[in-house]
């Protein structure tokens, strides 16, 4: 299925063609060819799911950026400040349909399913995240499942889809799965964790852009638990009535606490979990670059 003039409107083409100038890390695909090549698939199986999985992690930042109402992505401007919510929306739905259709080329009905629940997951999630403010008593329980579903899904599915195109036992795939979500889980509160501590350049957003939104991450979560009036702060922060210098005062106490330092050791222990379950798996250069993409996750700086 390929993009040509003919076929398809140029405001969407030169709309796709914008997001794919934008860069990324493509984790995500990395993760779907090492565990590929480590358990033996199928490769060009592999390379497609792949493509399908970075295209279902594209969509969703489409339409996260639209939510959001964010203006920058990886320091570009996103789809929506330039084209604006309409032409947002369906780009994103485009990216849905475009990942559905390549992962449906493989012909495998349990990927499918994976697939289909991965995007349940992830559309649940963004409605939660949406309505998460309400809860004034959200915990760490309440952010891990939101993260699971922003994030550790996405990873999820790039282990346990390359796991299905392989010819392993059902333990396995389920092996494959949990070091999936927690190397995800790690991944995000990573990302939260930086959202701190990285520059406003380096970042390709503003910095404490989640707390801006009134969202609460596990640092901010860390640091609540040991403050004076949290029910107060936790009130002004989720309904979003700081300034912008009450906001700079909880970010720079947020970093001189000892938050950042709590959410990395949980971080580490989602990474050092993925990494025991990983050794299980077949012994071989494949393997050895997951491990060091796992230590890529918990030590990047952005």
């Amino acid at each position: 299925m390929r993009i040509s003039p003919g076929e398809h409107d140029p405001n969407l083409i030169a709309a796709l063609d914008h997001l794919l100038s934008s860069g990324g890390k493509r984790i995500r695909p990395a993760l779907v060819l090492l565990s590929a090549g480590m358990l033996n698939a199928d490769r060009d199986h592999a390379i497609t799911l792949a493509a399908s999985v970075e295209m279902l992690h594209t969509a969703t930042l489409v339409h996260d950026d639209l939510i959001d109402g964010a203006s920058l992505r990886r320091g570009i401007p996103t789809i929506n400040a330039t084209l604006g919510p309409g032409a947002t929306v369906l780009t994103g739905d485009y990216i849905f349909a475009r990942a559905a259709y390549l992962a449906a080329e493989i012909g495998e009905q349990a990927l499918m399913k994976i697939f289909a629940r991965t995007l349940m997951t992830i559309v649940n999630g963004e409605i939660s995240q949406m309505y998460a403010n309400s809860k004034s008593d959200a915990g760490i329980p309440d952010y891990l499942e939101r993260i699971y579903a922003k994030t550790a899904s996405l990873f999820e599915v790039a282990t346990e889809g390359a796991a299905i195109l392989s010819d392993i036992d059902e333990d396995a795939v389920a092996v494959m799965k949990s070091f999936g979500y927690n190397i995800g889980m790690a991944f995000q509160i990573v990302d939260d964790v930086l959202d701190f501590t990285a520059d406003e350049e380096r970042l390709g957003k503003p910095a404490a852009n989640d707390l801006r939104q009134g969202l609460i991450t596990l640092p901010v979560l860390y640091f609540l638990s040991t403050a004076s009036d949290q029910e107060n702060l936790r009130h002004k922060i989720t309904t979003q009535q700081c300034d912008e210098d009450e906001l700079s005062e909880i970010v720079s106490a947020i970093r001189s606490s000892k938050a950042i330092d709590k959410a990395l050791d949980q971080a580490q222990e989602f990474i050092t979990t993925g990494i025991s379950l990983l050794k299980m798996m077949p012994a071989n250069q494949e393997r050895a670059a997951l491990y060091e993409l796992a230590d890529h996750i918990i030590n990047r700086s952005t």
